[in-house]
């Protein structure tokens, strides 16, 4: 052992000698001048530029302005059902000491079998619990495995924008080439909902071809809250089979749907279930998003491309959440048909407050996007232009600097749409901004006092 309290490399140079040293420092001289340390260890340049994503920034800037009401990030202040918490209550202090350790890799048994249980239905076909679904770290983590389990370089990913801002970074981490498609609002005028933002056919089928792995639909849709028709949903399935392309469907989002829309599984479709991955979220289900836990459902045969993935980056997820969500699966399936089923009930609880923000939104000056589901509303700040000074930002995007000069002013912060958008298109989301409406309502209610009197104090 080295006891002198010298540096390492001092030692070692007294203990090999002035020439072993001299040379170790030529070879290092050497070294330095072909490349810098900053070169070498550069961020891979097929992974962008490593800017900061809008929930770094957006989450310090809640710590460091503190607005009055946070309708930013899409997360509940609310509790999700009793009987969901009071199971990872119980099995904290189990007796069984085996809920604290690694579980199967691919899913906890009790889970997997009750994810069966669950969707089988829902797809009209038998569901392996063993084979055919993996369960993952979020949502996140099943897009991830499916995105890396199946992408080699210069495979083209087509992607709908506005689009969860970590599936562009997913592609390039995969060697592959995301290409980008919006959807457009075709109405300008009177009542919009989610249904007047649509793809341009002929535009998608233009981006099919030989190159084509994956098409993400996220459906439904965040931020827009637009539920895919049978009719949308066809002609992309079309475009797969015709093109031998698989379809990421992320459908976290599957039970907060809005009557009288209808949620459609891809997977469902005639000849999907074969080229379908469908991803859902325990988070979005039980309004547990700091469980992090997901999951992604599918053919054995290109789910265990995720498995193989799954296995060697995470290799597995928490047991006791996973048995917690298990233990709330057998309460839901057992009152699946009743009011009390929290799947169904959710939309119902939500609804309202979806309404309450529209209202409150267009009073202000606001011109929303009226959700179809999900948590958010966007809604275009153009009108609210000549009432706020945005020269004090410095934000390249506008939306950026309307929200952040809006949570100053106002103390309700919200989300700049153009970061879900590629550079080319960033200029469709700037007159917008997003609003989550998963809230207490208190605290929508003081959003809407907040914005009020701003409102009347620049008239």
């Amino acid at each position: 052992m080295f006891r002198s309290g010298k540096p390492l490399c001092t030692t070692l140079s007294r203990r090999f000698g002035a020439v072993d040293g001299v040379a170790v420092a030529n070879k290092h001289k050497i070294c330095t001048q072909e490349t810098t340390v900053n070169d070498k260890f550069k961020f891979p340049a097929r992974l962008g530029t490593g800017e900061k994503s809008v929930w770094v920034e957006y989450i310090q800037l809640v710590a460091d302005t503190k607005p009055a009401v946070n309708l930013g990030q899409g997360y509940p202040d609310f509790h999700a059902p009793e009987h969901i918490r009071k199971a990872l209550s119980k099995i904290a202090i189990s007796e069984n000491p085996l809920t604290h350790q690694y579980t199967r890799g691919f899913g906890h048994p009790k889970l997997v079998q009750n994810l069966s249980k669950l969707y089988s239905p829902l797809v009209c076909r038998n569901i392996n619990p063993l084979n055919e679904i993996l369960v993952t770290v979020g949502g996140y983590e099943a897009i991830y495995c499916a995105i890396l389990g199946h992408v080699e370089a210069g495979d083209e990913v087509i992607v709908i924008e506005p689009f969860f801002d970590c599936y562009e970074f997913m592609i390039r981490s995969a060697g592959g080439v995301p290409r980008f498609i919006p959807l457009k609002l075709k109405k300008t005028c009177g009542t919009v909902t989610s249904a007047d933002w649509i793809l341009d056919e002929k535009e998608l089928a233009s981006m099919f071809n030989c190159r084509t792995k994956i098409i993400i639909v996220n459906n439904p849709h965040n931020p827009t809250g637009k539920v895919f028709t049978c009719k949308e949903l066809m002609f992309i399935a079309n475009l797969c089979e015709k093109h031998n392309v698989l379809c990421l469907a992320d459908e976290v989002y599957e039970w907060v749907v809005y009557p009288p829309n209808e949620h459609i599984r891809m997977a469902t479709l005639p000849d999907m279930w074969e080229r379908t991955i469908t991803v859902g979220s325990a988070g979005k289900t039980f309004s547990v998003t700091g469980w992090k836990i997901g999951w992604a459902y599918g053919n054995s045969k290109i789910m265990r491309h995720l498995q193989i993935i799954h296995q060697n980056c995470v290799y597995t997820c928490c047991t006791p959440i996973q048995e917690a969500i298990a233990q709330a699966l057998d309460i839901e399936l057992a009152q699946r048909t009743t009011p009390k089923f929290y799947m169904e009930a959710l939309a119902k609880e939500l609804k309202p407050k979806r309404d309450f923000m529209v209202k409150t939104l267009t009073e202000v000056g606001f011109y929303p996007t009226i959700a179809d589901a999900g948590y958010f509303i966007i809604a275009d700040w153009r009108n609210l232009a000549r009432r706020i000074d945005l020269s004090t930002e410095k934000d390249k995007y506008k939306d950026y600097r309307f929200t952040k000069k809006f949570s100053k002013e106002c103390g309700v912060m919200t989300i700049p749409p153009s970061a879900f958008y590629s550079p080319q298109h960033k200029h469709l989301g700037e007159n917008f901004a997003r609003f989550c409406f998963i809230k207490k309502d208190d605290r929508l209610s003081l959003a809407a006092k907040l914005m009020k009197e701003w409102s009347v104090k620049r008239k």
